[in-house]
Parts: structure tokens; C-alpha cells; sequence
């Protein structure tokens, strides 16, 4: 590393006790990953989350992929390597906890999408969410989710008393866009809910507009080094090192100043509140002319053949083509010949979609749409109408990092962050 590059880094970490302020008390709090999915950052996030675990109650830590193949194991394989290098951390931080009480609150959640209604069965991991927030306590859980939305909506159907319990801090985003049908059934059913939804503030913790010593590709060889065994670990995954930790802003939330008021700045971004979730009905398919609003909820119509099948069953299949890629989803009965595709857009371009069935008589749809940049947009009277306690990305023009709203607002406490951490990966040589 230059000269320079140390000076630089010396004067940010001197900046790290003027930003990070206190939190009032130590938070309560429930993880659900979709960890050892299709996206290694969650397995990023869980080795920061585990390397600073004394600044937390953790009561839960529950796998919830609605899409790819997490499971609760990829946990407990992390836990075991943090064990590997706990005597070191130890020294330093002697409350951190046990390993032995971290896999007695590693839960199974479920996995996949849930169908059209939001929700399905009881799953490990949603009855776990439950049993936490109903513990007495002067305190909230916080459930921080950074997967799918299935287990939350789950726990909150089966006991929707514990809504009063409980505050979130959602990443959303992709993560939406995946767990559609649990974020409506969420937002229609539990508009009281106290709610912090990320769709797009958490991409500044991963942007390029950083110092080159701090920048994703560079901060493992400067900082993290191989250092213990947690730190082969954040090599030796799918990212090689390249920092992504796309979920870690929730968890920085709960570090920096009091949680309770998410208008603040703080280390995990600043965010409004805003009363009404976007959601566009289209009864058929759409065309070039048509333009729905990023991170709103999508649902496409069609009219075909009555048949006799049990209700949310899926049986159609919408095919995107976007920028990265083709991707599949569901789409379900409702009765009397209605079917219906729930999708949730995550950037702006424009989309082109194919809906298949196997059901006889069911006419392939094909249609496309524009995607838009301006997250709330303009309202429908479709919208979901929330309560006075959800809060989400800051829309400023100034706040926009590259395309990502509220992401500089995340951005801006990046370096102090990463030196902080530095300090404590400089415990594992």
C-alpha cells in the first residue's frame, strides 16, 4: 500500500469516532438470509455479523432463500469457522458469543417463493420468529431480512399479534423482487407494521466510488489479507475476495445512533417515510407504451379456460428477458378463468416477458414494458396504503449514487466502516 493510501486511511479512521455515535441499548435481533443461495454476499455479511456479535442480542438466525438452494447448514458451517478463530477475537471482545449458543438459534426456514396468497406453512424458522417476538421484553425485535420475506409472513399469519413486537429492516431490491407474493400479502394485511424497506440505499455500501485502497477488488489484499479463518472464508467463496455485502447496511443500522429513528444518518442509510406502496394492475398484456415504477409490484391478468385445480397452485409460467439474464416465474389460478403473475422490476430498462401453461387452452402471452428510475413514481389507486410507520429509500436527486436512489446516504460512512472493520481483522494475524 502507498504512502498516501495509509495517510488517507489514518484520516478516515480518525473521521470513524466522530461518525459512529452511540446506541442506547444493546438491540434484540432475528437474521434471516437466504445464505449459500445464488448470491455469496449474505455469506460476506454473516462473517461481519459474526466478527462483531457482542454489539448484539442475536436471538435468531434463520435460512430463508425464496430463490436458490440456502439452507440452514451454510450457517452453521460459518459458525464453525468463527469458532476456529473466536480465542484470537476473544482477546479482544471476551462478550462475544458462544458458538454453542449461536447454532442453538440457527433455524430452518423455508424454501421458495410462497404461492399467490403470501404465505403457506408453518416452517422452523417462522415458528422460531414468533417464539422471540413474543418474549417479554421492554425491547423490539428486530428482524433483519436479508432473503426472502416468506418466514416473516408466515410468523405474522399464523400470530399477527406479534406485529406489535417487532420492527424490520428489509433489503429489499432483488430480494423483492423474489418474494413478491409475501412482501403483498405483508403490505396489504399489516399496514401498521413498523417497516424499513432498502430497495436501493444498500447498493452504496458496494459502489465504486471509493478510494482505490478501499474499492471492492482491493479492500481483501489491503485489509482482510487471509487473516484467520474467517478471512480464507471471504477468499475462498464465489467472489474471491471482491466485496459485495449487499445486506451488511442492515446491520450497520443497528451500530450507529438510535434505531428507532431511521430519518437520522447513520452508518446503514437515512430514510422517509412514505404511505403508500406502488402497485400496477394490468388486465392483459402490455406494450412499449406502458411504464411501471422500479420495485413496485407488477401483476399481469389474463383470462383463460376454467378448470379444477386447488387455488394458488402454480400453473403458469412467466419467462423475462432483461439485462442479466432470462428469468422464470410462477403465476397461479385465481377461479373463474382468472390467472394472475406477480413480478417486481429492480432497475430501469425495458423488459420483454412470455407466459406459458401446460393447462389446455391457454393461449401464450407476450407482451413488454418499461421500467422507470423514480421509486415512489406516481400513485395508483391500486396502491398498497400504509400506516404512519414505514420508511424507505430518500428520493433527493443528490442522494442518487450512479442510478441507485438514497445509496450515497449509505455511501458517505463506507470508509469508516471498513477501517473499523480492519481493526478487528488486524485481531486474527
Amino acid at each position: 500500500m502507498s504512502k498516501l493510501s495509509l495517510i488517507c486511511s489514518f484520516f478516515f479512521l480518525a473521521q470513524t469516532v466522530i461518525a459512529q455515535k452511540p446506541v442506547p441499548v444493546k438491540p434484540r435481533i432475528l437474521v434471516s438470509t437466504d445464505i449459500g443461495g445464488t448470491d455469496p454476499d449474505d455469506n460476506q455479511s454473516m462473517i461481519h455479523l459474526l466478527m462483531y456479535n457482542e454489539l448484539f442480542e442475536i436471538e435468531g438466525l434463520v435460512s430463508s432463500p425464496s430463490y436458490g438452494d440456502g439452507t440452514k447448514q451454510e450457517i452453521l458451517r460459518t459458525i464453525d469457522l468463527y469458532e476456529k478463530d473466536l480465542p484470537k477475537l476473544r482477546t479482544h471482545k471476551p462478550e462475544l458469543s458462544s458458538p454453542d449458543y449461536l447454532r442453538s438459534v440457527v433455524k430452518q426456514g423455508r424454501h421458495g417463493a410462497a404461492p399467490f396468497k403470501g404465505y403457506a406453512t408453518a416452517t422452523e424458522g417462522s415458528n422460531w420468529i414468533i417464539k422471540c417476538a413474543q418474549k417479554k421484553s421492554d425491547r423490539p425485535l428486530w428482524v433483519l431480512v436479508w432473503g426472502g420475506l416468506e418466514d416473516l409472513a408466515q410468523a405474522l399469519h399464523d400470530k399477527p399479534e406479534i406485529q406489535h413486537k417487532i420492527k424490520v429492516f428489509f433489503i429489499g431490491g432483488p430480494n423483492k423482487k423474489w418474494s413478491a407474493n409475501s412482501y403483498a400479502y405483508i403490505a396489504k394485511n399489516f399496514p401498521n407494521l413498523w417497516f424499513i424497506e432498502s430497495n436501493a440505499s444498500y447498493y452504496g455500501f458496494f459502489s465504486d466510488n471509493v478510494p482505490d485502497s478501499l474499492s471492492n477488488k482491493n479492500y481483501y489484499k489491503n485489509y482482510i489479507k487471509e487473516a484467520g479463518f474467517l478471512g480464507k472464508e471471504y477468499k475462498e467463496n464465489r467472489y474471491k475476495g471482491v466485496l459485495k455485502m449487499g445486506d451488511t447496511p442492515s446491520l450497520l443500522y443497528m451500530m450507529d445512533g438510535n434505531p428507532s429513528n431511521p430519518m437520522r444518518e447513520n452508518w446503514g442509510g437515512s430514510y422517509v417515510k412514505f404511505k403508500r406502496s406502488p402497485r400496477v394492475l394490468f388486465n392483459g398484456n402490455t406494450s412499449i407504451r406502458d411504464t411501471v415504477t422500479v420495485f413496485s409490484i407488477v401483476e399481469f391478468m389474463f383470462k383463460g379456460p376454467v378448470v379444477n385445480i386447488s387455488p394458488d397452485s402454480a400453473c403458469l409460467t412467466m419467462t423475462v428477458k432483461s439485462e442479466i439474464g432470462e428469468q422464470k416465474w410462477d403465476g397461479f389460478y385465481l377461479g373463474n378463468g382468472n390467472y394472475v403473475v406477480r413480478y417486481c422490476p429492480k432497475r430501469t430498462e425495458t423488459l420483454t416477458y412470455k407466459v406459458t401453461s401446460s393447462i389446455s387452452g391457454f393461449n401464450e402471452q407476450n407482451g413488454t414494458f418499461v421500467v422507470d428510475n423514480i421509486w415512489l413514481g406516481k400513485p395508483h389507486n391500486t396502491d398498497y396504503q400504509l400506516g404512519t410507520n414505514w420508511y424507505t429509500d430518500r428520493s433527493n436527486p443528490e442522494l442518487y449514487d450512479d442510478i441507485w436512489q438514497g445509496g450515497k446516504t449509505v455511501l458517505k460512512w463506507r470508509n469508516d466502516v471498513l477501517l473499523d472493520w480492519a481493526k478487528r481483522w488486524n485481531w486474527l494475524r
